[in-house]
């Protein structure tokens, strides 16, 4: 059994950050290099390498995207496949009719894409966190933590 670490967005773009003298920057590299040190595998997932790349294309962040090119071929990358789209769609309905949506009705739902990418890997037998800045979401369906607590 593996632990495994899969980055939501909102550490991804803390450690993607164009501005590598920021103090966050340098919190957020130093705690993803340790990682691995502590027996984790951490994994970017395609929904939240999506979701950070358009937000520095929009703005014209070279750099940024520079290391998110760079950290995307320095861990396993977890591409979007159907059955993460099925788990997805059915996770975003049960969320819906238990009255805890997760996003607008119309909005493509990343949180609900990468809970079930977590769950697919921990069905196979993983120790799966997710690590966020954005517990509350993710949370009603995987293992989801604040980036700062997975140690």
């Amino acid at each position: 059994m593996s632990k495994i670490v899969l980055l939501d967005s909102g550490p991804l773009g803390i450690v993607t950050n164009p501005k590598a003298a920021s103090p966050l920057y340098q919190e957020g590299k130093l705690w993803l290099q340790s990682l691995p040190l502590k027996g984790y595998i951490v994994m970017l997932p395609e929904i939240a390498d999506y979701e950070v790349r358009r937000e520095l294309i929009r703005a014209g962040k070279a750099a940024g995207i520079r290391r998110l090119d760079e950290l995307k071929s320095q861990i396993p990358y977890r591409p979007l496949t159907t059955e993460v789209m099925l788990l997805a769609a059915q996770l975003w309905a049960d969320a819906r009719r238990r009255g805890r949506p997760t996003a607008e009705p119309n909005a493509l739902d990343g949180d609900v894409i990468l809970a079930a990418q977590a769950i697919l890997l921990a069905n196979q037998g993983n120790e799966v966190v997710i690590a966020t800045t954005n517990v509350g979401h993710l949370s009603q369906f995987v293992d989801a933590r604040e980036w700062r607590s997975i140690q």
